[in-house]
């Protein structure tokens, strides 16, 4: 990192890629499943940090202007829709969805002027009603915030279903071969 915006991309890839070793090896049931005491599922979760990050992206692409009114419902049972993986997606369509979301997330860090006022939505239930603009720079580090604070959330789905931690599951994504370290996707005498 070489200054605050190469830092702020740098931090939000990481945590995008989290949820790529978070669901390395998932069958599109287990992603759909929710083991814990949660309603959460790792596939719910990645759906739900793609559309977050397009809503965030949205306002940053807009700035210094009011972004589009988000299409997002506020209708507790459609909202809750957004942080469930249904029977009709797959895993492997989940995540090729927020790969492009990713890219067009960095490539609007990479370009956007990070002192840009981001105008609060005083329609959205949740924002401030006392504040009117969040910067550029305000609105990537929330939206690094709330991609590690869902990854946590997804590693607890995660060793739930299977026991994978985040160093089975980056080991496994990587291909490592770490000797004497079995992970659950190891082969050999071991397995």
């Amino acid at each position: 990192m070489t200054d605050e915006r190469s830092a702020l991309r740098e931090y939000l890839a990481f945590h995008q890629s989290s949820y790529f070793a978070v669901s390395y090896g998932l069958t599109d049931e287990q992603a759909r499943s929710a083991p814990s005491a949660s309603a959460l599922s790792v596939g719910g979760l990645v759906k739900h940090v793609t559309r977050m990050q397009r809503s965030w992206m949205a306002r940053i692409a807009a700035a210094p202007h009011a972004a589009p009114k988000d299409p997002r419902p506020f209708d507790a049972k459609e909202f809750a829709d957004q942080h469930v993986m249904r029977p009709d997606e797959t895993l492997d369509g989940l995540l090729r969805e927020f790969a492009e979301q990713n890219a067009e997330s960095l490539r609007l860090v990479e370009t956007a002027d990070l002192d840009a006022a981001v105008p609060v939505p005083h329609d959205v239930p949740w924002f401030p009603k006392d504040l009117d603009a969040w910067s550029v720079r305000w609105v990537i580090l929330h939206v690094i915030n709330e991609l590690a604070r869902h990854a946590g959330h997804a590693d607890i789905v995660r060793e739930t279903i299977d026991g994978a931690t985040m160093y089975d599951l980056i080991a496994g994504l990587e291909g490592w071969e770490i000797e004497g370290w079995v992970t659950p996707w190891s082969t050999g005498p071991d397995r």
